[in-house]
């Protein structure tokens, strides 16, 4: 867990990759709004590459994609670090695909089209996990 030096947690490094560049749109300033670090691709393979340089702490990703599609991206991201939370969203969303992004450690799957709420929501339960809080699960 990462925490800032007055206590407070320290901002989230987020990589969004989608191929509509209206979806990075609408979520980088959500994202920077919540006092997070955020890099956006519309390009999977550009994405892949830069999951292997640097370390993100949560990433947003399209399914279906040119290139790289969303598992491969779920993959990359986890093997270059197991903790790095994956929030999987799409336009095919099916209960097979669902099951299948859990089963390979997605940490939520979330259907296309998507209310900002949801996304926010979702990446609020990733902070206060990292700071140990309950879940709403757990309460």
């Amino acid at each position: 867990m990462t925490t800032a030096t007055d206590g407070a947690a320290a901002p989230l490094r987020i990589l969004i990759l989608d191929d509509e560049p209206i979806v990075c749109k609408r979520l980088k300033p959500a994202f920077q709004k919540m006092g997070h670090e955020v890099e956006t691709f519309t390009d999977s393979n550009a994405a892949l590459a830069r999951l292997r340089e640097a370390r993100f702490d949560v990433v947003v990703t399209d399914l279906k994609m040119e290139g790289a599609d969303g598992m491969q991206i779920l993959n990359g991201a986890k093997d270059s670090a197991a903790d790095t939370q994956v929030i999987v969203i799409t336009g095919f969303a099916t209960l097979e695909t669902a099951k299948e992004s859990y089963r390979k450690g997605a940490f939520d799957f979330i259907a296309k089209p998507f209310k900002l709420r949801d996304i926010l929501d979702c990446v609020k339960r990733i902070e206060d996990k990292r700071r140990g809080l309950p879940t709403e699960a757990e309460r």
